[in-house]
């Protein structure tokens, strides 16, 4: 003797006992409440397709294969509707608790039905709920996983839409921004960051960083750059996006602030020339607006070529290994304000060589650093030459 009767008997109702369960559901479990996140005639199909299941499993006997596919069916629905999978799991397990109520219920009216089958009938049927949740379980994440490279393979073409100005279809920047959770109208700034690494981000977790100061951006990462844009939302937002930045302890290069998103392939040019005129190998953060002399390079990058050959002259011509020892040991010069001392701390080197280095450059160029002039001359010519390089 089984259940097996009981289980023909309900599953002759299950029409009736899918809407029941379905409006037990609805009752008991917050989420499922919201007939715009799951329209009822949704969930009485599921609910019916699961007690069907159910029923029929019981009426053919527990050495019957059981087929789980109503459950992987539910899963990814669910997943699909935004549905937590907690709820999820939660609404299965009322509608368990509703059949086994139906089996007892109906048990009376089978004679041969005795309390030794509804015992054993309660401890599999509970098994068999522990791997239908398994299946719905499983399916949820795995369409959730799907879900979310979904998502971010769109966001990821959204903002290299926006970077590139090549916006698909009749789709606007002010569209593409709502769908990036930016708002439509500026300030905004980009940035761009030397990856060390190709994969690795020089920036981890900066989305969420920004988000928790309510400054809301979108980031896409390239083999050599990651490249963001970043909305300024508050009056001080430049400031604690800065701050932000700076905590990464990566290269960084930042764009002048401009408020039209048309602009922001513009602006990736800008925040990039930013990033190559940090000192090498060194971590910072770089405004584009804080050298004026950028601005000018930047615009005119055929004059600015020119301009490396006349300042720096033969100094170019020297072997591949001097020419950058004298190059780098101005770049620290002029990074330390013209301190001899600083600047020889900042390469571990003596005083008296960064001197001598200095007096080399002076002869090969013709420019003396004591000449404000020279010196001007050689700061552009060496700003120029890292956003040209020779």
């Amino acid at each position: 003797m089984s259940l097996s009767e009981v289980g023909a008997a309900l599953r002759a109702r299950v029409p009736e006992l899918g809407e029941r369960m379905a409006e037990r559901i609805r009752d008991e479990v917050e989420s499922y409440a919201d007939e715009s996140l799951i329209p009822f005639a949704s969930l009485r199909h599921s609910c019916q397709g699961n007690a069907d299941l159910v029923l029929r499993h019981i009426a053919t006997g527990p050495d019957s294969a059981t087929e789980v596919r109503p459950a992987l069916d539910t899963g990814r629905l669910r997943a699909e509707q935004g549905v937590p999978l907690a709820d999820t799991l939660h609404a299965y397990r009322v509608g368990f608790e509703f059949l086994w109520s139906q089996v007892v219920a109906e048990a009376p009216r089978h004679p041969q039905v005795t309390d030794a089958h509804l015992v054993a009938g309660s401890s599999e049927i509970w098994a068999l709920f522990g791997r239908y949740a398994e299946a719905v379980a499983a399916a949820y994440r795995e369409t959730s996983a799907e879900l979310a490279l979904q998502r971010e393979a769109r966001r990821s073409a959204l903002v290299e839409a926006l970077f590139t100005g090549a916006l698909a279809g009749s789709a606007t920047p002010w569209e593409v921004a709502r769908q990036l959770g930016l708002p439509e109208r500026g300030p905004y700034a980009v940035v761009a960051a030397s990856v060390p690494d190709p994969g690795q981000e020089p920036l981890p977790g900066i989305e969420a960083a920004l988000r928790q100061a309510h400054l809301p951006s979108a980031w896409r990462l390239l083999p050599d750059e990651q490249i963001g844009l970043v909305a300024l939302t508050r009056q001080d937002a430049e400031a604690v996006a800065l701050k932000t930045l700076r905590r990464c302890r990566a290269r960084v290069g930042v764009s002048p602030q401009f408020d039209a998103l048309r602009d922001t392939p513009q602006a990736l040019r800008f925040a990039r020339l930013a990033l190559a005129g940090l000192v090498d190998g060194e971590p910072g953060v770089a405004r584009f607006d804080d050298s004026p002399l950028a601005m000018l390079v930047a615009a005119a990058p055929a004059e600015a070529s020119r301009l490396v050959q006349v300042a720096m002259g033969p100094l170019l011509d020297l072997p591949d290994a001097e020419r950058a020892r004298l190059l780098q040991t101005l770049g620290h010069w002029f990074a330390a304000g013209g301190a001899a001392a600083e600047a020889a701390d900042r390469l571990y080197v003596h005083p008296n060589t960064v001197r001598y280095r200095l007096r080399r450059i002076e002869k090969l160029t013709r420019r003396s650093l004591s000449d404000p002039a020279a010196v001007a001359d050689l700061g552009a010519a060496l700003h120029a030459l890292r956003l040209v390089p020779r």
